[in-house]
């Protein structure tokens, strides 16, 4: 038997518009970034009806590329999530340019956005990602996503062989330094408003094995030639000559409609997310979290894969709702 396959193109309706009068969904994910856009792609070829709200404010705009999806890679995120929409629309799901200002559950969710509307879910996904803080070093924010960085994976390759420097932001910036000399055997760890007296035995030891220079001293600023970073400017008014500069962002979880629904929270080095079991479903029933709105250190192709994962849990759980209603 032949599967006929729906193309983009034979069922494409407008995605930033209101299609029906009828807000009542079976399902409403919250965020439309690598999680979300896959859960939603996942409920739509399951055949339910699903609405994504998106403020359009994907955590990775800073960096013209990702990296570590396999056959994406390299890939702009901006491209990465055009392609995810049009997917998504393929099997009727609607996506809305909205803002989530409100979400309470009386058994089902009602889900108030900006704009005024109101819909209702009988399942909600929370894919609204994190914010990163960045440190307060004049010029850093300018640069980051090309040459000021956060993650060896994500830049490491393209960073490699390169003259390199590491932020201290945390006593954990000690094993990012560490870890950057996979791709880097000239770097410099810049302590910056870490002590000396911070770092332990086991650290010094590290590091010194590593190769890694460790540099006192507080950063004041970037040097920049030809929008090239060429170096790291000290409050003494040393220059080191760097062409990357790795700095740790402080993670900002956009947790406030899980702490509205009443989830339990856990507390982590990163911040503060929800307690889930291995599908995504937090302590409130029906209530799902996927992406970095469920963790730290989910990477793109993660954050996908709890998505997928969550969207295939609450088909099933829709199902067996709605099989055990039934009176036979």
């Amino acid at each position: 038997m032949r599967l006929s396959i729906p193309r983009a193109s034979s069922d494409r309706r407008p995605m930033t518009e209101n299609r029906t009068e009828n807000n009542t969904y079976e399902a409403v994910v919250v965020g439309g970034g690598a999680a979300g856009l896959s859960a939603a792609l996942v409920l739509g070829r399951a055949r339910r009806r699903a609405l994504v709200v998106d403020a359009g404010e994907p955590r990775n705009t800073p960096s013209p590329h990702m990296h570590g999806y396999l056959s994406r890679d390299g890939m702009s995120p901006a491209e990465f999530l055009a392609i995810g929409r049009e997917e998504i629309a393929r099997y009727g799901v609607e996506l809305v340019r909205d803002r989530v200002v409100d979400a309470t559950r009386d058994g089902d969710f009602s889900v108030v956005l900006a704009s005024g509307r109101t819909v209702r879910a009988r399942q909600l996904v929370i894919a609204t990602g994190l914010k990163d803080e960045l440190p307060d070093v004049p010029g850093l924010a300018e640069r980051f996503g090309r040459d000021v960085v956060h993650c060896p994976y994500c830049h490491g390759w393209e960073a490699r062989d390169l003259p390199t420097g590491v932020l201290a932001t945390s006593p954990l910036s000690v094993h990012q330094a560490l870890m950057v000399t996979q791709w880097s055997k000239d770097v410099r760890f810049f302590l910056h408003e870490l002590s000396e007296s911070a770092l332990t035995d086991d650290d010094l030891r590290r590091l010194a094995a590593a190769g890694v220079t460790v540099v006192p001293g507080k950063v004041t600023g970037l040097v920049v030639a030809d929008d090239r970073l060429t170096g790291v400017r000290l409050s003494d008014g040393t220059v080191h000559d760097r062409e990357v500069l790795y700095a740790a962002p402080r993670a900002v979880p956009n947790n406030h409609l899980l702490v509205r629904l009443g989830a339990e929270l856990r507390e982590t080095p990163f911040g503060a997310y929800p307690v889930i079991d291995e599908r995504g479903l937090t302590t409130v029933p029906g209530l799902w979290a996927a992406g970095n709105a469920s963790g730290f250190a989910e990477q793109v192709i993660n954050a996908a894969s709890r998505g997928y994962r969550a969207g295939a849990a609450i088909n099933g759980e829709l199902l067996m709702t709605d099989l055990d209603s039934v009176r036979v």
